[in-house]
């Protein structure tokens, strides 16, 4: 299982995914590019969402094992600890981490209105929703993409490979790493930039033992990049979308980071 998945990974990466991102950033026509939208959340659905339905069915049993033989680590174990033993304010510094992360990402962007680029990571600058028509498709991207990786990379995957392997240092840092790989379209700086933002969902999934947490930081990172940024930084809200927009995105040297 764990074989064939890492085949069906690594094929849709090298030669799928980079084909068609390659064919997207020729697209002019919102229309097109919707339609790329669409079966892209649809796929990512579908193939990571389903991988990881599958894989927790079949390994039910090793998830506590592995989570057991991670608590095992130090600072997880003080972290968890803290965090069950803390009640109600355990979830609460959780929150006001999401919120005070969330806040600065806001205001960051709010004090880059002016500026020309946006300093980010990798080859995203298409995915960008370029006008209003296409935003709807920027925020179905960023909540799917936290909801299924996270359960695939962050649970599923981990929980396989240490069934396979029997350790949890091989799970938790092949399963970042691979995540990283199937960024392998965004380029060398966009698979760095995804490994490292897969390190932190991971670190943030092992200390607090939510999946949950995990999944709504990893869903407000990617609407920061995906949404956020083209309103507030580009107005596509403004721009009706019948056709190819103004050439607002130009003002984007180094685009932001989707993870």
């Amino acid at each position: 299982m764990l074989a064939l998945l890492l085949a069906f990974m690594v094929f849709n990466a090298v030669r799928k995914d980079r084909r068609e991102y390659r064919d997207f950033k020729r697209l002019r026509s919102t229309k097109r590019r919707q339609k790329m939208f669409r079966k892209w959340v649809r796929q990512s659905f579908l193939n990571f969402g389903g991988a990881a339905v599958v894989v927790l069915l079949l390994t039910w049993q090793y998830v506590p094992l592995f989570l057991d033989a991670v608590n095992e680590w130090g600072f997880v174990a003080d972290a968890r600890r803290a965090f069950a033993e803390s009640g109600w304010l355990g979830p609460a510094i959780v929150a006001a981490f999401v919120v005070l992360l969330a806040g600065g990402a806001v205001l960051g962007i709010v004090l880059a209105r002016s500026e020309t680029e946006v300093p980010a990571i990798g080859d995203v600058q298409a995915l960008l929703p370029r006008n209003r028509a296409e935003l709807k498709y920027g925020a179905a991207l960023a909540i799917n993409a936290g909801v299924v990786e996270e359960l695939l990379f962050r649970l599923a995957l981990p929980v396989l490979i240490f069934a396979v392997t029997g350790s949890t240092i091989a799970a938790v840092v092949a399963s970042i790493l691979i995540f990283g790989m199937l960024h392998v379209y965004q380029g060398a700086a966009g698979i760095i930039g995804a490994v490292i933002m897969g390190a932190a969902f991971m670190t943030i999934y092992l200390a607090t033992g939510s999946i949950v947490v995990a999944i709504v930081v990893h869903a407000l990172f990617d609407l920061r990049s995906l949404v956020l940024i083209p309103v507030v930084v580009f107005k596509v809200h403004k721009e009706l979308g019948s056709g190819a927009p103004r050439r607002t995105a130009t003002k984007v040297d180094v685009p932001p980071l989707v993870a």
